[in-house]
């Protein structure tokens, strides 16, 4: 082993390492071990009754109500119960100082609970003694969040925390001082109120998160991830760099259900790293590898760490919506990190594993038929459903339950003609790649649970807390009855009595499932303390007038400055509170700032942006935890390992800049076929620009080559670019005749104007550019009142008096001083112009490409005739 490289950690020191970070690293045995393990279970039947249609009928009304409160209870008992607080504290015990704080914890998690009727009737206002308590609550919740997720969340909520007490001091500069907040309403903010600690996001912990995690840990459980791992293991692994790309695979398939980049390094890792080292991958390569997948599984839907279920209620669209948003540049970030592997291979000439051949085409036809016919199915099951519903109205759920309970036998039957998949050893002398044919049948019943989630969430739209409890529900069957039904349809005798080992699995699953939970109820409560701060104080404000300052104004400087203020605010923190904390600072940033410059994009696109740069904290030295954890696997040095990674994730960090200026890349108002273009022409785009910034495309490219490819993605991505100097999209019209541009309009087009005037806070004039949308209406007058303006010329200007409250524009233009000396005008409007198709970039695009493929093959061709 080269002095670069660390001894890489066993499987013990691995599942502690895991542990750790996700679940708690004390394992406590007999019956307090049970007791805990019980606490943890009942959690999770909790959660899972919540969530049901019964839920109204099961549960107390207050219970619902409170439901927030009673899930951060469950977590700081558990974080107490299950993490060490010192690194000396014993591992196998529970010493009486974190039995204060568990018990201590959850009664002041409860307290809005127990004293609801006392803070109703103060009208939601701390008292004195609330005010204690809950200063308290807090002091408590830092413990628990300290011991689980680690000091950079804690020391960030009690910055933020310490501006709302001392924002007000004359020590802090003019530019973040503010009126600053008394003890009684700073924690009637913070810990009575659903703004702070008990806020949207540990809602959305509550309501949705736990549902997924649970799911999540109940399939692994099942045996899934261990049969998505052999599956892409089988599929790629005869190819070159084939590990490599089976790491990117089934990190893929289990990122699609994971909240956590470090489990997903470890689950994957322990298996493809050893074999990617063996092909000829450093161990710093090795572990870049699986960090870029792992972490990529983060951006991945239905998912997202967590995130998705976030940005339904900080976005305000539906879930549907916002899978549909962000499945696209997931998916080409995956393929462009299969075609790096693919690269990397190549360049160092890497052998291939087993005696397989098949072409690397087939194989590429071979998984997109898989993934169109899974995604085929889970859309036709809509069709049967529709027919027995309307042949059945009343018994339709009894029916469509039936029929999923046959499948599942006719599966189950399947896999009972295979034998059960064991995991394989990495290290072992000789490799056998598995044979697809031979193990498929083995997990597809893993497939229904997903398919039922998928039905729910994507066809009939429904909550993503409901659709997770119906996919959850039929995986506690499949747990229960799965070896049941093996062993009889096997012919094995004492069948029955493997329901036994079934129910185990099932109760273990829900353990697992609470224990993974612990850390994100924490975070999400935790990282409300910074929500809660932004509501309060208007920091957002300041951070925006910060990043203004940096930028001088200059947009793709302030984006930038907004990505690295993003990276460093997500260091440390799990993927959860890292979206709340970035998008509660960086978002208002993005959106005023860009305003100003001209930029006006959907607040999805933004909140996009800010979440892809947060979760590269976790990529990225020197706080890059995932890379840490595939250090520890791999042997490599930590440090390398993270930059390579970084380097690997280049795809992932460019992303963002090109879906803020091109939308049609989060498929915004695209008709399919447009999207299907869009998919096609966007992954060409990123395998161009990962071809370029690899150096290698066909053979070692030259620089002339190097700088062609990057300007043929950044074509493809950003045709508008080129099209707007060849044909301006809009044309300038005299503010004045701003009443005739909108009576001329089409109705849906839109007119983008900029509005001038005296900011309300500072006096100072700014700019803001508003895009309207054109409303129908017979003339001029009624569009007007549709958009809630009232116009007044004076001479060359067009003054803009206040917005009607209400009305569409009025929270825009919410900024303005409307009764200042100087007016608020409209300063510039442009009209759009005929503009050509910006698809036709596309045609020199693609022409510069196939000359830069038509010298490389030939260069190649040549290379690889010489003699060795």
């Amino acid at each position: 082993m080269s002095d670069s490289e660390k001894r890489a950690l066993n499987e013990a020191e691995l599942q502690e390492l895991v542990a750790a970070s996700d679940s708690g690293a004390r394992v406590v045995p007999g019956s307090l071990g049970f007791f805990i393990a019980g606490v943890a279970l009942l959690w999770s039947v909790f959660q899972v009754l919540l969530a049901s249609p019964v839920a109204p009928y099961v549960l107390p009304g207050d219970l619902i109500n409170n439901s927030r409160q009673i899930h951060l209870a469950f977590a700081v008992f558990l974080s107490a119960m299950a993490y060490p607080l010192f690194k000396s504290a014993p591992k196998h015990s529970v010493p009486w100082y974190d039995w204060v704080l568990a018990l201590g914890g959850a009664f002041l998690a409860l307290y809005g609970y127990v004293f609801y009727d006392k803070i109703v009737t103060n009208g939601g206002l701390a008292d004195q003694s609330d005010a204690l308590f809950s200063l308290l609550g807090l002091a408590f919740l830092f413990i628990a969040a300290y011991r689980t997720l680690g000091p950079v969340m804690v020391v960030l909520a009690l910055i933020f925390l310490a501006y709302v007490f001392f924002g007000s001091a004359a020590a802090v500069p003019d530019q973040i001082r503010w009126a600053g907040a008394s003890l009684r309403k700073a924690m009637s903010h913070m810990w009575i109120t659903s703004e702070g600690v008990f806020g949207i996001a540990l809602g959305v912990s509550t309501k949705f998160v736990f549902l997924f995690v649970l799911f999540g840990a109940l399939l692994d459980k099942a045996g899934a991830g261990n049969y998505f791992i052999k599956m892409a293991f089988g599929a790629l692994g005869h190819l070159r760099g084939g590990p490599a790309k089976a790491a990117v695979v089934g990190s893929a398939a289990t990122g699609l259900i994971s909240g956590s980049s470090i489990a997903n390094v470890v689950t994957t890792g322990t298996f493809t790293i050893p074999l990617m080292k063996r092909v000829g991958f450093s161990a710093e390569k090795a572990g870049s590898v699986e960090v870029a997948s792992s972490v990529n599984g983060q951006i991945m839907p239905p998912v997202m760490g967590a995130a998705a279920f976030l940005m339904v209620e900080y976005v305000g669209i539906s879930y549907f919506e916002v899978i549909t948003h962000a499945f696209l540049p997931a998916i080409i970030s995956y393929i462009a990190l299969v075609y790096i592997v693919h690269l990397e291979a190549v360049k160092n000439k890497m052998p291939t594993l087993g005696n397989k051949v098949v072409s690397m085409w087939r194989t590429i036809l071979g998984m997109f038929l898989f993934f169109a016919g899974f995604a085929g199915l889970c859309y036709a099951t809509q069709f049967p459903v529709r027919a027995i519903v309307s042949l059945v109205p009343e018994g339709a759920g009894w029916v469509l339950s039936a029929m999923v309970g046959l499948a599942y036998i006719a599966l189950v039957w399947l896999a009972a003609q295979a034998e059960d998949l064991e995991p394989d050893d990495p290290n072992a002398e000789v490799v056998e790649l598995p044979e697809i044919p031979k193990i498929y049948k083995a997990g597809l019943y893993y497939l229904l649970p997903i398919i039922v989630l998928v039905y729910f969430l994507m066809i009939e739209r429904k909550s993503p807390g409901l659709s997770a409890f119906w996919a959850t529900f039929l995986l506690f069957f499949i747990l229960i009855t799965q070896k049941t039904l093996k062993a009889f349809f096997r012919g094995e005798p004492n069948a029955i009595s493997k329901l036994r080992e079934g129910m185990v699995d099932l109760i273990e699953g829900m353990i697992d499932g609470a224990r993974n939970m612990i850390g994100i109820g924490l975070a999400t409560a935790t990282a409300g303390i910074i929500v809660g701060t932004v509501s309060l104080t208007g920091i957002g404000q300041v951070m925006a007038d910060f990043v203004e300052f940096l930028s001088g104004g200059n947009l793709i400087l302030m984006l930038i400055f907004v990505a690295i203020l993003s990276l460093i605010l997500g260091m440390g923190l799990p993927t959860t509170a890292n979206y709340i904390v970035v998008s509660s600072l960086m978002v208002a940033v993005v959106v005023e700032l860009g305003a100003q410059s001209g930029l006006v994009v959907p607040l999805i696109a933004v909140h996009l942006f800010v979440f892809y740069f947060g979760i590269m904290a976790d990529v990225t030295p020197p706080v890059g935890l995932a890379s840490f954890a595939a250090a520890a696997v791999s042997g490599g040095d930590a440090i390398r390992t993270g930059f390579t990674a970084f380097f690997y994730s280049l795809r992932t960090v460019a992303l963002p800049f090109v879906f803020i200026f091109n939308t049609d890349l989060l498929l915004i108002d695209v008709t399919w076929m447009q999207g299907i273009i869009v998919f096609i022409i966007a992954t060409i785009g990123i395998l161009v620009f990962t071809a370029a910034t690899m150096g290698f495309y066909f053979t070692k490219s030259r620089i002339w080559e190097t700088v062609a490819l990057l300007l043929v993605a950044f074509a493809l991505f950003r045709p508008g670019f080129f099209m707007d100097m060849i044909q301006p999209p809009y044309h300038q019209i005299a503010p004045v005749e701003f009443e005739q541009a909108l009576m001329e309009a089409p109705v849906g087009s839109s007119l983008r104007t900029v509005v001038s005037g005296p900011d309300f806070d500072t006096l100072e004039m700014k700019d803001l550019t508003l895009v309207l949308n054109v409303p129908e209406g017979a003339d001029a007058a009624t569009r007007l009142d549709a958009l809630g303006l009232s116009l007044l010329p004076e001479g060359e200007m067009m003054v803009l008096e206040e917005p009607m409250f209400g009305s569409p524009l009025s929270e825009q233009l919410a900024s303005f001083d409307f009764y200042g000396d100087a007016p608020v005008s409209i300063t510039s409007v442009q009209a759009p112009t005929n503009q050509l198709p910006k698809e036709l970039i596309f045609i020199p695009a693609l022409l510069l490409l196939g000359l830069v493929t038509v010298l490389q093959r030939r260069r190649a061709a040549i290379i690889e005739g010489e003699p060795a």
